[in-house]
């Protein structure tokens, strides 16, 4: 049976809905970044996910493509994130969708390295004929986080991260918005099959001591 990472590791993918608090560990992704409204039609960001799907496929069935990873094992791929920002703002305003900066990404396996990812580049290229210029190998680590399941539509999220913030806050962590340490989506449901009222999202912070 495939490795399925949402349910080997459910304290990072299968969060209660209740705000908890949770290490995160470094973990590598394919990563494409850009700005923009998520939800324009053909905008850059629906190019990122063409990007990431056709890179994490590739490298799921690599040896397909006669690449022999060492350590490789079946696995489902994981699911899409999102790393969000806007300029000039200490918190997300889901009115401004054109403001947003976000990074786009999927985890890879431990087993992925970066040349994997490099030979995955060349391969997806030669049979799909995409530029694939945007991806980059990413790794990455947020440690200490408040976390929780979100359930219903993204404009709705404020409501989750007041209660996430509010625990955080009893706990004696305060959010620590910086640096690469950014509000942190994890898509549980495919937006284009799913009611907007039954989608489920893990929203995620990191914090630090106050």
């Amino acid at each position: 049976m495939a490795f399925d990472y949402k349910k080997e590791y459910k304290e990072f993918y299968l969060p209660p809905r209740t705000p908890g608090i949770v290490e995160i560990p470094a973990m590598n992704f394919i990563a494409v970044r850009g700005q923009g409204d998520p939800n324009e039609p053909d905008g850059p960001y629906q190019d990122a996910l063409r990007i990431l799907y056709a890179l994490s496929y590739t490298l799921k069935m690599s040896s397909r493509g006669g690449r022999a990873i060492p350590g490789y094992f079946p696995y489902v791929v994981p699911p899409l994130e999102g790393l969000w920002r806007q300029a000039g703002a200490e918190s997300i305003d889901y009115a401004r969708k054109a403001d947003f900066q976000w990074t786009a990404m999927i985890r890879l396996p431990d087993f992925v390295t970066e040349e994997d990812f490099v030979w995955a580049l060349r391969e997806a290229r030669e049979k799909k004929g995409l530029d694939l210029s945007p991806a980059v190998f990413l790794p990455y680590r947020e440690g200490l986080c408040v976390q929780c399941m979100h359930l219903g539509p993204y404009d709705d999220e404020p409501a989750t991260i007041a209660a996430m913030d509010a625990f955080a806050l009893d706990q004696g962590y305060v959010t620590d918005l910086a640096g690469e340490r950014l509000h942190h989506e994890i898509y549980l449901s495919d937006p284009r099959r799913t009611a907007p009222e039954k989608l489920r999202t893990v929203v995620r912070h990191p914090i630090r001591p106050r």
